[in-house]
């Protein structure tokens, strides 16, 4: 197979100056920052803290609403869904209504863990922000929230 280049019309990409790549960049490495600590300490990947964070803040609910809100794969939330069962971190109960639909919430030693990191995650967040005058920080999240409608708009746009 020949060696396929960039034709002279072709446009180049700049990762170092490409939005999502600098968006997905970042995320990657703050989320890798923060997880160190738990995945010394509780032997969890970042998936499984993410399946924890969203059950923290939304109990009782299906695996599917944890990949939506969470942006995850299904199969990567399926994985790390089972891990945290059989680590005992998440319960399982299944819909009254429905007997394949299962909801899931904290254990008492996922309850745990989610208590430990979520002042680290805090903190490691302050740290950031603290770099950020008022103003600064006003701007970020008109401009993150505004990232968010944009890329809505554009995602609901499509087939």
């Amino acid at each position: 197979m020949p060696d396929q280049k960039m034709t002279d019309n072709a446009i180049a990409l700049e990762l170092e100056t490409f939005l999502p790549y600098r968006l997905a960049t970042l995320s990657t490495r703050i989320s890798q920052a923060i997880s160190k600590y738990y995945i010394e300490r509780y032997q969890i990947t970042v998936t499984e803290w993410r399946v924890i964070a969203v059950l923290g803040v939304t109990p009782e609910v299906s695996a599917g609403y944890i990949g939506q809100v969470g942006t995850m794969d299904k199969v990567a939330v399926s994985r790390a869904v089972n891990k945290l069962l059989e680590s005992g971190y998440i319960l399982r109960e299944f819909s009254e209504e429905d007997k394949r639909r299962s909801i899931l919430k904290l254990s008492e030693d996922g309850w745990g863990i989610y208590n430990e990191i979520v002042p680290l995650a805090k903190k490691y967040e302050d740290d950031i922000l603290k770099e950020f005058t008022a103003t600064e920080h006003d701007a970020l999240e008109s401009i993150l929230t505004k990232l968010e409608t944009v890329q809505l708009s554009l995602s609901s746009d499509k087939p």
